[in-house]
């Protein structure tokens, strides 16, 4: 029973000593070195994989992974598979590809959903899927403002109806998804709700409803159109016009004062009221004479006397005219007398002015600016920087640069104040220098340079300290090994090796030797003579 292992052991030990089997020991430790080595430089051969997409919807997920295992790019999940990473010399390539199948879609059916449409499709369904594309549509332009993370829209469009009094508007309502620590202006807002009430037809822009992730009511709520508050195009333009007014101060006083001297706040009422007039004004002429004439008229009646009426002799012969001429008739007494009655009617041209007067919108009433200004710097000879107040002259030439820029009206009563006073210096958060060791850039490129340094020691290590002695070994003579089985005795022997001085001996001493050994230990000469029949000796 103990032998048996002994016989196992010996043989598995003996198949080791042999020639063939330490070529099978070394071509083992060689490939397993070589493996080593090839895993090592892998590793630092890794490719840089970069982000393809992100926040992206499951279908679109699913979609993107089914087309990269189409076009074999190797893909990994980031963020908790919220961002997709491809290799990143193939990062272009993959979007330009999955572009062109359309992906990623957005989450939202536009336009597609009439592509499909089906043989004997209702028109109620087709109503229904119009809408349902309107909606993704307008979900997609959202989408594309920087700001929003996901948009998604509803709309109510009422069935036309032939009756005015049943007649119902559309209505639509916007939910916002925004960037984490992004939110949007009044501008922004209103952009998006007249970009809904254009889409969708006999959409008014008060039906338009934006709501924003946690429930806050972005759009201003509908109010009646008596609403005298500024819409946000309105204050955007007196935002403006306030800016560009302190604006034009700054510019021409810091070429004087220097960066940083100038101070400058304005105020601007702005009447945005559209008003129209119409005068008709008429004046009497300064000159009647050199009036003109419309229209004139003249009337004139004769009437004769009663007592003259039947005087004469009725007859032809009163008729004719006297023999004597005129004369004689003028000496010829005559009771006949007339009377003439002239009316003349003259219409002149009246001075008249028709006066028609649109005042535009947005016209400025009053402006009101506030200017405050640094004391005056001044290097002295040896260096020193002192600090004086302005004097008189340099105010009136602030306030009259200031006036012009402003474009000051005193009879629209317009104020200015010009203020001059040392400003207050701050004191300024002295940052400590980073030391270079503990830089961003100099701890990546110290791990980059880590990892290099301990991969290429590695290897140095296994090719060198490895590999290189096992294909010495291989490359070595065999030499006959003396197996034991009684370590004690081989002790013993190099003890009395080591005690006892090196000489040289004789063949009939080593024979004399060896006898003595057989004699003495059976056992170690078997063992001798096994080794070297397994050694093939």
């Amino acid at each position: 029973m103990a032998t048996a292992p002994e016989v196992k052991t010996n043989s598995f030990t003996a198949f080791f000593q042999s020639a063939f089997g330490r070529y099978v020991a070394l071509g083992a430790g060689m490939a397993l070195v070589m493996s080593l080595i090839a895993g090592v430089w892998f590793y630092n051969q890794k490719p840089d994989y970069r982000v393809l997409l992100s926040n992206y919807s499951d279908r679109d997920g699913g979609s993107i992974i089914a087309a990269l295992q189409t076009m074999n790019v190797p893909y990994r999940f980031a963020d908790g598979g919220g961002a997709i990473l491809v290799p990143a010399e193939r990062v272009h390539d993959a979007r330009l590809k999955l572009a062109a199948q359309g992906l990623p879609k957005g989450g939202n059916m536009g336009f597609e959903l009439m592509e499909n449409q089906k043989l004997g499709t209702s028109q109620f369904l087709e109503q229904v899927n119009f809408q349902r594309a309107m909606e993704g549509e307008l979900a997609r332009t959202i989408n594309s403002i920087g700001v929003v993370q996901a948009a998604r829209v509803h709309l109510a469009i009422p069935k036309p109806s032939a009756f005015v009094r049943d007649k119902q508007t559309p209505t639509a309502s916007v939910m916002l998804n925004l960037h984490p620590g992004r939110t949007l202006d009044r501008q922004q807002v209103s952009a998006i709700v007249h970009l809904i009430s254009s889409s969708v037809p006999e959409l008014n822009a008060n039906n338009v409803t934006v709501v924003d992730q946690n429930g806050n009511l972005l759009s201003s709520p509908s109010t009646s159109k008596n609403n005298m508050s500024m819409d946000p195009s309105q204050a955007k333009y007196v935002n403006d016009l306030q800016e560009g007014i302190v604006r034009r101060i700054e510019s021409i006083l810091t070429p004087l004062l220097g960066e940083g001297n100038v101070r400058a706040e304005a105020t601007a009422e702005v009447d945005f009221s559209r008003t129209e007039q119409a005068a008709e004004t008429y004046k009497p002429n300064a000159n009647p004479e050199e009036a003109a004439i419309r229209s004139q008229q003249s009337n004139e009646n004769r009437s004769a006397d009663a007592t003259s009426q039947g005087a004469g002799v009725p007859g032809a012969a009163s008729n004719k005219p006297s023999a004597a001429g005129p004369a004689a008739a003028a000496s010829t007494p005559s009771s006949q007398t007339a009377a003439v009655q002239k009316e003349s009617t003259t219409n002149y041209e009246v001075d008249k002015t028709v006066r028609i007067v649109q005042k535009p919108m947005g016209g400025l009433q009053r402006l009101a600016v506030a200017v405050v200004v640094n004391n005056k710097r001044e290097v002295a000879a040896d260096g020193k920087v002192t600090s004086r107040p302005l004097t008189d002259d340099e105010k009136n030439q602030i306030t009259s640069l200031v006036k012009e820029a402003m474009g000051f009206n005193a009879e629209r009563g317009d104020s200015l104040n010009v203020l001059n006073s040392a400003f207050a210096e701050t004191p300024r958060e002295v940052v400590p220098e980073q030391p270079f060791w503990k830089q961003f850039m100099t701890l990546d490129y110290a791990k980059m340079g880590i990892q290099y340094a301990l991969s290429a020691a590695l290897i140095a290590y296994l090719f060198f300290g490895v590999l290189r002695p096992l294909l010495k070994r291989v490359g070595a003579p065999a030499t006959p090994q003396v197996a034991s089985s009684d370590n004690s005795n081989v002790k013993q022997q190099e003890q009395q090796e080591q005690q006892e001085p090196l000489k040289p001996n004789g063949y009939q001493e080593n024979l004399q030797t060896a006898k003595q050994m057989a004699t003495q230990d059976p056992r170690v000469v078997a063992n001798v003579v096994k080794g070297w029949v397994n050694g093939n000796e």
